[in-house]
């Protein structure tokens, strides 16, 4: 401590965390300042390259296929973040119940999580593509009869997979704000002849509000980058109805030599994932702050 009443920092954290942060700058800031310069070029991801100044993103707000990107990607992390969070927390407050065997359901129920998203896309265009049309044709059940991937409703098949895979973290988050919760409080409550409903709404959901406002965050930040998934399952189609932004940026970037074109889209991307953040974040907190 110093004579002002300030904790020390020793040399040994600094020495600590130095190597990360010479790592970051590297393999993390470096590409990320490198692609903000290109996206002011004309360079192709190779050659000789010339300043274009905002031609990129001129050329971005001007073309089709970027804004249908957009779109899908908006209406696919909008969903994707109500459904998860709805299910999570349901999962949850029943899984924080007195129920027998909790310890294993909670590892069974985490073990999707544990497994490479690019796998479990795999494993599922199988199902979708195979097994699901299969089951339909034989018990003649319409909907079931056909690949849902090669439809238009492509993107509801990304959506189950997704929420699917992506349950597991937001539940451990839930159960983690529910079993912060002092179970004197809902013994009070019970007492004073509350339902179910009101003690939720009126007791659990306020106080486990700062691990909402961390599960809202995460998710839309993740699901507005949503990429292996897809990438694993349809690959943009049928057509170009579930290409997402960060698809787009990989395909046309590396494949379609737009590079400083999408390396633009990237450093928009970024702005708009930075910018809902900190909306969120704003919104949230000042919730939480009306509920506690």
């Amino acid at each position: 401590m110093t004579k002002h009443g300030k904790r020390k920092v020793s040399l040994v954290t600094y020495l600590a965390v130095a190597p990360m942060l010479i790592l970051f700058f590297i393999f993390h800031t470096i590409p990320f300042l490198r692609g903000v310069l290109y996206s002011f070029t004309d360079w192709p991801g190779y050659g000789d390259w010339h300043f274009v100044g905002l031609r990129n993103y001129m050329y971005m707000f001007g073309n089709g296929q970027i804004g249908d990107a957009y779109w899908f990607t908006f209406k696919f992390a909008l969903v994707a973040t109500i459904v998860v969070n709805i299910l999570a927390l349901a999962i949850a407050v029943a899984l924080n119940s007195k129920i027998k065997f909790q310890n294993t359901l909670k590892a069974i129920y985490f073990l999707p999580y544990m497994l490479g998203t690019l796998i479990v896309g795999f494993i599922f265009n199988f199902i979708f593509g195979q097994l699901l049309p299969q089951f339909g044709q034989a018990l003649h059940i319409g909907f079931l009869s056909t690949n849902i991937l090669g439809t238009t409703s492509a993107w509801i098949g990304i959506l189950i997979v997704t929420v699917w895979q992506g349950m597991a973290f937001n539940t451990l988050i839930y159960l983690s704000g529910l079993q912060s919760i002092d179970s004197e409080i809902y013994e009070a409550a019970e007492i004073d002849g509350t339902t179910p409903w009101n003690r939720f709404w009126k007791i659990t959901f306020p106080l486990i509000a700062p691990f909402f406002t961390i599960n809202l965050v995460l998710s839309v930040k993740n699901y507005l980058m949503v990429f292996d998934q897809i990438m694993a399952m349809t690959q943009g189609g049928p057509g170009n109805s579930t290409t997402s932004i960060s698809l787009l940026i990989y395909t046309q970037g590396f494949q379609g030599s737009q590079f400083a074109i999408q390396s633009a889209n990237a450093v928009v991307l970024f702005l708009v994932i930075g910018i809902i953040s900190l909306l969120q974040l704003q919104v949230l907190n000042k919730r939480e702050e009306r509920l506690s």
